[in-house]
């Protein structure tokens, strides 16, 4: 059966690999991002059926645009939510609520706004699949001065649990994954003393790799994952259980 999937953030690391992953002759592909959108471009021109839309999503009239460009070319019934703002550790004291604003309209707005316009069309069909990308941050004991980035992510939770119960007799499942610290593009600003303190720390010695992470994405959007509804998966090599 042929699929529209529509991958918010479609366009960095781990959205590319999940759409090359995911995608299927025949399929409709509708990857998101903003920035320099060479590569997904070039992906595209190797996948008939591929589209690559720039949207700003701190612009509300942006998202709004993006949602009416993606109606044209076809409601999706696969709907992945990726994007958030790098990571910024502060303590709470410096805490830069202009800067958390941007990016809880980039990964809560967003989700919000994506969701409204497509899984009450999802449930008429009786058919999708949502997934949300979260962090190893909100299981457990989260990590000092990170209080922007886990209040973000755990509001992306509470959500996916909210529409969980609330589509599950529709046919429509919700889920997240939490991976540890992904070394991805997204890690660009981010010191190498933490990302090499966070694989040190890691009980198998190491961060992950998009090919850690895709799999069980895949796995979550999947026919075999039914029955699997209000889930979040940790992907964390042990680090948390």
């Amino acid at each position: 059966m042929a699929r529209t999937i529509l991958i918010v953030g479609g366009t960095g690391d781990l959205g590319l690999a999940l759409a090359q992953a995911m995608y299927a002759a025949g399929d409709t592909l509708i990857l998101q991002g903003i920035g320099d959108l060479s590569t997904a471009q070039a992906f595209a021109a190797r996948c008939p059926g591929t589209h690559v839309l720039a949207c700003d999503l701190t612009d509300e009239a942006a998202v709004a645009a993006f949602i009416e460009q993606v109606k044209a070319i076809g409601m999706p019934d696969h709907l992945v939510h990726l994007p958030a703002l790098p990571v910024v550790n502060a303590k709470f004291k410096n805490f830069d609520e202009e800067r958390f604003e941007r990016d809880f309209a980039v990964q809560v707005r967003s989700a919000l706004r994506i969701c409204k316009a497509f899984v009450p069309v999802m449930a008429k069909a009786k058919y999708g699949r949502v997934l949300f990308v979260l962090t190893s941050y909100i299981m457990g004991v989260p990590p000092k001065n990170v209080t922007a980035y886990v209040t973000s992510k755990g509001a992306l939770e509470a959500m996916a649990r909210s529409l969980a119960i609330e589509y599950a007799a529709n046919g429509v499942t919700v889920n997240c994954v939490a991976p540890s610290m992904i070394e991805t593009g997204f890690l660009a600003d981010t010191s190498s003393l933490i990302v090499e303190a966070a694989a040190k720390a890691n009980p198998m010695g190491r961060n992950a790799t998009v090919a850690d992470v895709v799999p069980a994405m895949c796995f979550l959007l999947s026919e075999e994952a039914r029955y699997i509804t209000g889930a979040t998966l940790p992907i964390t090599g042990g680090s948390q259980m």
